[in-house]
């Protein structure tokens, strides 16, 4: 990031550059930073946009052809074209004849660092990487955005926003957009403001899930299930999430038992430090062979549904059963 910045507060730019990562709002930020320097505001004439698979490389490259119309450059936008997963030789091998009128910028959620893409980018340009912040990043951010407004908030009230809100900036951003409406007025945002206004995120549930399968709260597990079905979340990205959160807690539990501390730990498995806090408390509940045990029934779960043998639904209701169960099987 701190390359990107340098680049847009420079003016100087680079014929290409790929966007890849989770962080969507940060894609998002620098994707709009970097056209309002590149072109000039209101410059429809210099600008295209190309989205989704199935776009045409042979269009891409004759437009990055076309000299700018009025103006020093022209800027080519392409997201989620799936160039950086999939092969596009025809692509890899023009990036190094672009024209130095011509600017091309990739956002892309996944890509093969392995690819003729991707190499073909890094030699021309430049890659940034826009992944999940930490802890400490998040927090700073949002302060920052808390001083722009003048307004302060407590220890407590900051701690409990950022476990209610997750770790996913646009998700952040739009529940802070509305804790300052709701605190419009006071000059210090408290925790009973956070508790009344910000929004329990589906990660938030599967982590409370998760606790009431450890303590064989079976019926409160299986309320948290049928309340995320009820606000339409796929049973399928349910079982992608607790899949998730089984093998952090493996992760985690696995890095201190080879002596890694709290902080020590949450960078090696890439997690926030909140987040990972919260998964080692909740993995102190597990031994270690049912974590394992847990990660190769969902992926038994994820199989016995693409396969037909199980509805997705009834697939993850039996999971939670098993692990909220007293008695369950290893």
């Amino acid at each position: 990031m701190k390359n990107l910045n340098e680049d847009i507060k420079s003016g100087t730019f680079r014929p290409v550059y790929l966007l890849y990562g989770e962080e969507t709002y940060l894609k998002n930020q620098y994707k709009n930073r970097l056209k309002n320097a590149i072109l000039q505001e209101g410059d429809t004439m210099n600008f295209s946009l190309y989205q989704g698979k199935g776009i045409s490389a042979r269009q891409i490259i004759d437009q990055a052809e076309t000299l700018p119309f009025f103006a020093a450059r022209r800027l080519i936008l392409i997201e989620q074209s799936g160039f950086f997963k999939n092969a596009c030789p025809e692509l890899a091998e023009y990036l190094p004849s672009l024209p130095e009128e011509t600017i091309l910028i990739f956002v892309e959620d996944e890509v093969d660092k392995r690819g003729k893409m991707f190499k073909a980018v890094k030699q021309k340009g430049r890659i940034a990487e826009l992944g999940r912040q930490d802890g400490r990043t998040l927090q700073a951010w949002i302060l920052g955005m808390l001083k722009r407004e003048q307004k302060n908030i407590t220890g407590d009230a900051l701690r409990l926003f950022l476990e209610m809100a997750g770790d996913d900036m646009e998700h952040i951003a739009n529940e802070l957009e509305k804790l300052l409406c709701f605190t419009y007025g006071k000059d210090v945002i408290e925790t009973q403001d956070v508790q009344e206004i910000c929004t329990v995120t589906t990660e938030s549930r599967i982590f409370d899930m998760i606790r009431a399968l450890a303590d064989q709260r079976q019926k409160e597990a299986l309320d948290l299930y049928y309340d995320l079905l009820s606000l339409k979340e796929p049973p399928m990205r349910i079982l992608f999430l607790i899949a998730r959160q089984f093998n952090q807690m493996l992760q985690l539990k696995d890095l201190r038992e080879q002596g890694f501390d709290g902080g020590t730990a949450a960078s090696r498995a890439g997690l926030a430090p909140f987040i990972a806090k919260r998964s080692l408390a909740q993995a102190e509940r597990f031994e270690k062979k049912e974590l394992l045990q847990a990660v190769q029934d969902c992926v038994s779960a994820e199989e016995a549904v693409k396969t037909g043998r199980l509805g997705d639904r009834l697939a993850v209701e039996m999971l939670i059963v098993k692990y909220s169960s007293s008695s369950q099987v290893l």
